[in-house]
């Protein structure tokens, strides 16, 4: 099933929107004259992801969005200036997902435990359209346990491990046949206690009448991708195992729903296997593992580095 209104797990930086305050540009009395150089446009961060402080899992990557586009001149710089240092040696790259939106990621999953800090030190680095970084962003977080999750649809059951031992499996549904789920890796954005969920957000059916119309709120909500894929109980599919099959989404009982919500977290990987769909989009969510390494480097700017 799908949201009423996608709701995606991106913090806002502190203080980012502080540094855009007010109106840019030249004000309505300003003098123009040549000696009277226009104000600079500040190049403003909408977003970074994990929150500084965090403790997330190992398939989390460092997303950075930015408030306007970076010119494809501009990246490699930018590169050089959102620093990862790590606690223990970690080979990764940046990746642009759009004009707006880099990703850094490890080649690999990252390591236990291992402590993470970006520093973006943009202050005078220009996005190559005129504007300018004003300011260091800092965040700090930390990866937890290894918590994976495997999802097989045609066997409809999902196998967890954490720290590479099997600790639980239990029966699902996933997509039907006409509405299948998302194959491949897709990191936990967030999770909610309740969810509503209607088939006109997601542009199934906006007709009452249809069959596969629906407009319900669902608890323990574990959210997988922007598109509105989400691993929880539905009261349609009460005991699930049986192949009833889903609009997307995963099944799981009501017990088995709760006790995934409580124990998963943000970042942890969710690996769908047997679904026709095909793999999401990388930036679909926080599905970066669908790239592989060739194609995660074919979008930097600058290569692998060990942080």
């Amino acid at each position: 099933m799908g949201l009423r209104k996608r709701s995606i797990g991106v913090a806002l930086v502190a203080g980012a929107m502080l540094a855009g305050a007010g109106v840019y540009g030249v004000p309505a009395m300003a003098n123009t004259s040549a000696s009277a150089p226009l104000a600079a446009k500040p190049m403003l961060l909408n977003s970074i992801t994990p929150t500084s402080g965090a403790t997330v899992g190992v398939a989390m990557p460092i997303s950075v969005v930015f408030t306007d586009p970076v010119a494809s001149s501009a990246r490699a710089g930018i590169e050089r200036h959102l620093k990862v240092t790590t606690s223990r040696p970690v080979t990764g790259a940046w990746h642009w997902f759009s004009s707006q939106r880099v990703d850094w990621r490890p080649e690999g999953y990252w390591p236990v435990g291992t402590k993470v800090t970006l520093n973006a030190a943009l202050t005078g680095v220009g996005d190559g359209y005129g504007r300018t970084g004003t300011r260091t962003y800092t965040h700090t977080f930390t990866i937890g346990a290894d918590f994976e999750t495997f999802v097989s649809a045609p066997g409809h059951t999902m196998k967890i491990t954490r720290n590479g031992k099997v600790i639980r499996t239990m029966p699902i549904d996933a997509g039907s046949k006409a509405f299948p789920s998302w194959d491949g890796t897709m990191a936990v954005i967030d999770k909610q206690r309740w969810v509503r969920m209607t088939s006109c957000s997601v542009g199934i059916t906006c007709d009452p009448h249809n069959p596969n119309y629906y407009d319900i709120t669902l608890p323990w909500d574990v959210h997988l991708t922007f598109s509105g894929t989400y691993v929880h109980y539905s009261s349609g599919d009460p005991n699930p195992g049986h192949g009833q099959g889903s609009h997307g989404c995963v099944h799981l009982s009501y017990a088995n729903s709760e006790w995934f919500y409580d124990n998963v977290k943000q970042g942890d990987p969710v690996t769908i296997t047997g679904s026709p769909r095909g793999k999401a989009a990388g930036d679909n969510g926080y599905a970066d593992y669908d790239l592989s390494w060739s194609q995660w480097l074919a979008g930097s700017a600058t290569g692998a580095h060990t942080a």
